[in-house]
């Protein structure tokens, strides 16, 4: 994904927006997909931690796509939330 999020398209003000757009897409996407493949059998310990990091990544997401900044209080609180939650899954996973 980082090659498609972090494209180098120039200094053009639409093909930075274009990559922009594409990254927070990601982060929609990407909590979607966790969110419809977690399955019954997840310890409920780690389907807890998915389920807080698969919505931070979609309102993240939303957010950043509304144009918020990621210097926003709430902004960041969700980006910080994400972080923890994306570190409590690795912790549970080894």
């Amino acid at each position: 994904m980082q090659i498609q999020t972090h494209a180098d398209l120039g200094p053009d003000p639409i093909a930075q927006k274009a990559v922009a757009g594409n990254a927070r897409l990601a982060l929609v996407g990407g909590g979607e997909y966790l969110l419809s493949h977690l399955g019954p059998k997840t310890p409920p310990e780690l389907a807890d931690a998915i389920r807080s990091f698969a919505n931070n990544l979609r309102d993240i997401g939303m957010s950043a796509l509304a144009d918020v900044p990621a210097t926003d209080p709430a902004q960041a609180a969700r980006l910080s939330e994400g972080e923890a939650s994306r570190n409590q899954i690795a912790d549970l996973c080894k």
